[in-house]
């Protein structure tokens, strides 16, 4: 787990640091499971009701937690039903994409308070959206004395410790922003940055509804190509933060086509949007797709792959077209199985929205090249969540920070944080 620069929890005793786990368990438990008495609670985290009574006591205190009243407990004995207020609590999550910054509200629970889309991002617009993003922040905090956190997706691969994305693919300016040193710093509530495919992973863990979120791989198939591994609940980073960097896992290091990161073939190259948008342009298949955006330009290819009437050779080019994409994309997987074997790989994001002739031609080339056991073992689904799932990701960086570290937020109150000068968190506090 990356490291709290000055977290107060950390300068105490051990016997505080065991405490501070043990409401993290209570209060994960609550957020999976939903309304539980003390003695459910105590049961399923292996710990005596009188320690879960001054565990939750402490948490109702700080107004994590409510009493919802009463529940029918074993052997007909009374018992309080206890659970999160998760509407009291609100997140703001920011997505960096290539072109598009979106800027989002959301409480404990991902509900969605507030969605905007920042203007279009060029290359020399990227300083003017920094901007706008600050104004944007600061509007949003002055409004809401409820936001105790702020999570960023950016896009990878990122170097945590440094602030730095290392390579953003067609738009160079990006690399020059240290997103640790532009928003941590002189920020009034706390700031954590995580790759946006991991974000991603987070927003699938916690809101996916999935039921095995502890071993899960989220494939991202938006402006870049991404990957978040989930592994026993935790996020997998590597060394400099850059393990999972599917996008530059070459497919064909011989004739493959150039890439920006300097290696041949890569992934991103073929299965992207603007890779998709290259396919678009080359065959002609949309009218004026060049003047598109990449959004704009992959949307069409599918709508039109999907038409129930259309025999047309432009339809039959883009179904053809969109198999391809799905090939590609299987590829990733055949790379996700061999090397992580999750449960379940979840394609997400633009990419997505190709469907099951995308999902089909995937699960093909899985079929086709991953040992039977890994294949079959392995479930492949789209994302359940909407296409903007690296906002809702960015809060989850936050959120899931804010369920293990519950005493980082609350002690003193949110509002004191806020109004505290020594509150000024450097962005280096990244998610697990």
């Amino acid at each position: 787990m990356p490291d709290f620069p000055d977290d107060p929890i950390r300068a105490t005793d051990p016997q505080s640091v065991v405490s501070e786990r043990n409401r993290s368990r209570t209060l994960w438990h609550l957020y999976h499971y939903g309304i539980s008495s003390r003695a459910q609670i105590a049961k399923a985290l292996g710990l005596t009701p009188a320690a879960i009574t001054k565990i939750t006591a402490r948490l109702i205190d700080a107004g994590i937690v409510a009493e919802t009243g009463d529940m029918k407990g074993s052997k007909r004995r009374r018992s309080i039903g206890l659970k999160i207020d998760s509407e009291r609590f609100h997140f703001i999550g920011v997505k960096f994409a290539r072109s598009l910054v979106q800027i989002g509200v959301f409480d404990l629970k991902g509900k969605r308070l507030s969605l905007a889309d920042m203007p279009r991002v060029s290359d020399n617009t990227v300083d003017a959206a920094i901007a706008a993003t600050h104004k944007t922040i600061n509007s949003l905090l002055a409004s809401d004395p409820d936001i105790v956190a702020i999570g960023m997706a950016v896009p990878g691969p990122y170097l945590h410790g440094t602030g730095y994305a290392a390579l953003v693919s067609s738009m160079p300016h990006w690399r020059n922003i240290n997103f640790q040193k532009e928003f941590g710093q002189d920020c009034p509530v706390p700031v954590f940055i995580e790759q946006d495919a991991r974000a991603g992973a987070l927003a699938q863990r916690l809101f996916g509804g999935l039921d095995d979120a502890g071993s899960l791989a989220y494939f991202l198939l938006g402006e870049g190509v991404g990957l978040g591994v989930i592994e026993n609940g935790r996020l997998i980073y590597g060394n400099l933060g850059a393990s999972t960097e599917l996008g530059h896992v070459s497919i064909d290091a011989v004739n493959g086509k150039k890439c920006e990161c300097g290696n041949v073939g890569c992934l991103e190259r073929y299965c992207s949007a603007g890779a998709i948008h290259e396919q678009i342009d080359r065959i002609s298949i949309i009218q004026n797709s060049a003047n598109l955006t990449h959004i704009e330009a992959c949307r069409g290819l599918f709508s039109l792959a999907e038409r129930e009437n259309g025999d047309d050779a432009q339809t039959a080019k883009a179904r053809s077209l969109v198999a391809d994409i799905g090939r590609y994309v299987g590829y990733g997987c055949v790379i996700i199985c061999n090397a992580f074997n999750p449960r379940r790989i979840v394609l997400g994001d633009i990419g997505a929205l190709g469907g099951q002739q995308l999902l089909d031609a995937a699960q093909a080339v899985v079929d086709e090249r991953v040992i039977p056991e890994i294949a079959q073992s392995t479930e492949i689904t789209f994302s359940s969540l909407p296409t903007d799932a690296a906002v809702l990701g960015a809060a989850a960086t936050a959120i899931t920070q804010f369920l293990d570290r519950p005493s980082y937020f609350v002690l003193p109150t949110h509002q004191e944080m806020r109004n505290s000068p020594n509150r000024n968190k450097p962005a280096s506090n990244e998610a697990t």
